[in-house]
């Protein structure tokens, strides 16, 4: 008995030890996660509960109850599967989506003119409609949440204050460029955790009963009801977004471990070497005026952007550069969307539906927006619950002004190899947006913003087929999606390494099959393109959206949108 419990004693003991092994391990490989490749899925989940889903989700709570949190989580694994692809395409391909779209229709071989005129620059144009419609949501949320919490602002002030608030802010660095800006990515997470803190906290005083709750993430004929297709669409525009499909896709191909040494320009070694030269203090201010002035300069070409015209051109990523990235990207993008983007959305539809659709609100069952949302959650659950609820609008537009910007910027030089400054690139989409704001602010008022926010995620909705497209179409091609694999290369370090020492059972006339691969230097070509499985889930997508989007088309026609 005692030599069974001495021998049971060291093999408990050696297990303990694995474990703490694999645990610290694990520790080591989350942290690193954490520290090099968080950012990206945060910094596009921004764009999925932006003002207009705000805008729609309440709406959706107040009219429909709970029914329709069975579309924002579609909606959502929508958004994953789509944004998954676009990080796979960059970081495979190391050129964004807009990119791959001229490579497809800038230099056909026949026709030439016809695909850029009739391809080409109309989905250019289609992408910045998306953008001006994003935008405009995120100019009138912030717009509503200052005059939330400022009373004595006019709405029409909102407006004008909010035109130029994010222009300093992109002063930090430019975001698209081939190394990644921590400082944007941890303002960006910064904003999302207010935002999910904040109604946590609102949902937390708010009387909900759960079991409704989730049961409404369950199909339901609520769906199908008068206005309930029409409000679906438009949470499905507002939750998937077009502008963060291009920016997922550009952020993708940036190297996040110092994998490779960005090339320098000429002009960027003399500059650090003439600064390098300085006094401290000469650098520091150098330094500062540098970052002031750096949004109004025309940014330099993306280190790692395509010029070419043509795939004939262009070569992919190496595959030692895509399997350090890719699977780090994929599992950042899921885990940020559902755990950011679904989360926020459900809880503000959830939030409506409490507070308007089953609670003791004069306007049950009507479609309440932003304004009534505050002024109810103050007069029920206080008045630090709206400012809560201002707050969290408030940043939530914030954010997402920044990323529309980018976004534009990514789209601008990925159509058309066009680059110009943060600000002129700010004014012209805030501009653009402006103009229909300025007008309901003045001449219709609060119900008409409320209207406009939701017919912009109707927009970003008729925009999406467009934009999806090309998207299947490149991440599902194996020319496109292949890297080279350089196997002589880790043959030649087996070798070396004295690992390979006898001709095994599958050697060929004296010589080891490896040996002949290393003679021969053949490469192996990885295929990262979709699997039938993955392309039929992206027809059904498309199908889906399309359909919902000639509903949509038709009921407005009508004149029935609910």
């Amino acid at each position: 008995m005692a030599d069974s419990t001495t021998q049971q004693q060291p093999k408990n003991g050696q297990r303990y030890k694995a474990f703490l092994h694999n645990l610290k391990r694990a520790t080591i490989v989350i942290i690193n996660h954490a520290k090099k490749h968080a950012g990206v899925g945060v910094v596009c989940a921004v764009a999925y509960f932006d003002p207009g889903n705000w805008g729609v989700d309440l709406q959706a709570g107040s009219q429909f109850g709970y029914s329709l949190l069975f579309v924002v989580l579609l909606s959502g694994l929508f958004a994953v599967y789509l944004q998954v692809l676009a990080s796979r395409l960059g970081c495979v391909t190391g050129i964004d989506l807009a990119s791959h779209t001229r490579l497809l229709l800038y230099s056909r071989p026949k026709h030439t003119l016809l695909y850029r005129w009739l391809g080409l620059y109309p989905l250019y144009i289609l992408s910045e409609v998306a953008i001006i419609a994003t935008d405009l949501a995120e100019l009138l949320g912030s717009a509503i949440a200052l005059c939330l919490l400022f009373p004595r602002l006019e709405l029409w002030h909102g407006v004008l204050i909010t035109a130029f608030d994010v222009v300093f802010i992109l002063a930090m660095g430019d975001p698209l460029r081939g190394k990644p800006v921590k400082a944007f990515e941890i303002l960006i997470g910064g904003m999302v955790i207010a935002i999910l803190v904040c109604m946590i906290v609102i949902i937390a005083k708010v009387n909900v009963n759960w079991g409704y709750a989730f049961k409404g993430f369950l199909p339901s004929s609520r769906i199908f009801a008068q206005g309930g297709l029409y409000t679906s669409v438009g949470i499905l525009g507002a939750t998937v977004m077009p502008h963060s499909i291009y920016l997922g896709s550009a952020l993708a191909t940036q190297d996040r471990i110092s994998f490779r040494a960005p090339p320098e320009s000429k002009e960027v070694e003399e500059t650090k070497e003439a600064t390098h030269e300085q006094p401290f203090m000469a650098r520091v201010c150098a330094t500062c005026k540098n970052s002031l002035l750096t949004p109004f300069r025309r940014p330099p070409p993306n280190l790692y952007s395509s010029p070419c015209t043509q795939y004939c051109d262009h070569q992919n990523n190496s595959y030692a550069f895509v399997r350090a990235h890719i699977y780090h990207a994929t599992t950042d993008m899921v885990g940020s969307l559902l755990g950011f983007a679904v989360m926020i959305n459900s809880l503000i539809l959830i939030l409506a539906s409490a507070v308007f659709y089953y609670g003791h609100s004069s306007s049950q069952g009507s479609p309440a927006g932003l304004f009534e949302a505050y002024d109810l959650i103050r007069d029920i659950v206080g008045q630090g619950a709206a400012t809560l609820f201002a707050i969290a609008l408030l940043c939530a537009g914030q954010s997402s002004s920044l990323i529309a910007t980018v976004a534009g910027q990514a789209i601008c030089e990925g159509f058309l190899t066009w680059r110009v400054s943060a600000v002129t690139r700010r004014l012209f989409t805030r501009f653009l947006a402006i103009i229909p704001s300025m007008a309901v602010a003045i001449v219709v008022g609060k119900p008409g913003i409320d209207t406009l926010l939701v017919a912009s995620q109707v927009v970003l909705s008729i925009v999406l087929p467009f934009v999806i497209f090309p998207l299947l179409l490149c991440t599902s091609s194996k020319s496109i999606m292949s890297v080279r694999k350089d196997t002589s290369k880790s043959i030649s370090q087996t070798l070396s390494s004295g690992t390979v020492s006898e001709p095994g059972p599958s050697s060929i006339g004296g010589l080891d099959k490896t040996e002949q691969s290393e003679e021969s230097q053949e490469e192996e070509l990885v295929d990262y393109s979709n699997n039938k499985l993955t392309i039929a889930l992206g027809m059904v997508i498309w199908l889906v959206i399309a359909a919902a989007n000639v509903y949509v088309i038709v009921e407005l026609g009508l004149g029935n949108s609910g």
